[in-house]
């Protein structure tokens, strides 16, 4: 076996990595392909079981069936790099998708309903309406002077000796509205000083860790 493919098989999956025994609905890939795009980027690897176990797959039907998810059901349509992998006698797709610039993309979901899907760890699921709104303010952001008031010192002091905090936690730290606590806490998460995650149904933000 390759060992750039062993390798990635023996990390498991997780957030930039999905074992996918075959292709059945092209619908279903396509929620792959768009909650790496909108993340971090990732690999789908075709023709390997959820245990590791290369499958192997149809290299024509498997990659006409990735287009065919890129194409007809991402909107827009996410760019993706196949390699062809031949092992032990077996094909495995190797499927590229980088993060995108273009977020949020969308894909149908069981009902037929398009909706924005992130990676959380090994699974694909729905973007919050938190998410949604900071990937807007990142497309409309212009380069302007932060000037931080009130609120925004006392988020800033807080998350140095706190974790995260919720909106709520921050409407009434900062004494004000919900929805200003939420517009300060989207802008700065778009500006990129501060990171947002969502915790079991619960939007929390972030110290933005130094790289």
């Amino acid at each position: 076996m390759s060992r750039y493919i062993a390798g990635l098989i023996s990390q498991g999956e997780g957030l930039t990595l999905d074992f996918k025994h075959s292709i059945t609905d092209s619908r279903k890939i396509a929620r792959s392909l768009v909650a790496f795009a909108n993340t971090a980027g990732g690999t789908l690897l075709i023709g390997v079981k959820d245990n590791g176990n290369i499958a192997g797959v149809n290299t024509d039907e498997e990659y006409y069936m990735v287009e065919a998810a890129s194409q007809l059901y991402c909107k827009p349509e996410v760019p993706f790099e196949v390699v062809k992998w031949e092992i032990n006698g077996k094909t495995v797709l190797e499927v590229k998708v980088k993060p995108s610039k273009r977020k949020p993309h969308k894909a149908p979901d069981k009902t037929g309903i398009y909706k924005a899907y992130i990676r959380v760890n090994d699974e694909n699921v729905v973007a919050s309406p938190i998410q949604l709104k900071i990937w807007k303010a990142e497309r409309n952001r212009k380069p302007i002077n932060i000037v931080f008031g009130l609120a925004e010192n006392t988020l800033i002091d807080y998350l140095k000796s706190h974790k995260t905090i919720t909106i709520d936690r921050f409407s009434r730290l900062g004494f004000i509205s919900t929805s200003e606590a939420e517009r300060i806490l989207v802008n700065l998460t778009a500006m990129g000083l501060i990171e947002y995650s969502n915790l079991n149904n619960e939007d929390h933000f972030s110290l933005r860790m130094a790289e």
